[in-house]
């Protein structure tokens, strides 16, 4: 049963992960069609978030940081620019919004699980701290 937990939370955060990093690449490839009407700041600042969280979120490395920032990121999308309900596909992609946001709030307060570089940071960490505190024996 563990293992079965530890598989779908890796497949959730790489489900999670990849519509920030598709978009990432995206806008990069695109990015002079991306920046009409968009400071080039603002649009770079996106790119980096989304590529740079979403690849932290996919292999786990400060995955509840990048969760934090992209939950923040789609709050904010959907109360900016998803606010015309009126047209159908607006509240669509605003209730999308919303549900990513509470998907990264989750791994956020829950963490990357057991299939990450974070928890395998924190098992050499752990391992370190006990051959220190006791040299000389096998860990």
């Amino acid at each position: 049963m563990r293992c079965t937990r530890t598989l779908f939370l890796l497949v959730s955060r790489l489900l999670l992960a990849w519509i920030f990093v598709h978009e990432g690449v995206f806008l990069v490839e695109n990015f002079d069609a991306a920046k009409l009407g968009v400071l080039a700041f603002a649009l770079i600042a996106t790119i980096a978030l989304q590529l740079v969280a979403g690849i932290a979120i996919a292999v786990g490395w400060h995955a509840q940081l990048g969760a934090t920032g992209l939950g923040l990121f789609c709050l904010a999308t959907a109360m900016l620019f998803h606010t015309n309900f009126a047209i159908r596909n607006e509240v669509l992609q605003f209730d999308k919004d919303l549900a990513i946001a509470g998907g990264m709030f989750v791994l956020m307060v829950r963490g990357a699980g057991r299939w990450s570089v974070d928890s395998l940071r924190q098992a050499k960490r752990a391992a370190s701290g006990l051959a220190a505190a006791h040299p000389g024996e096998a860990v």
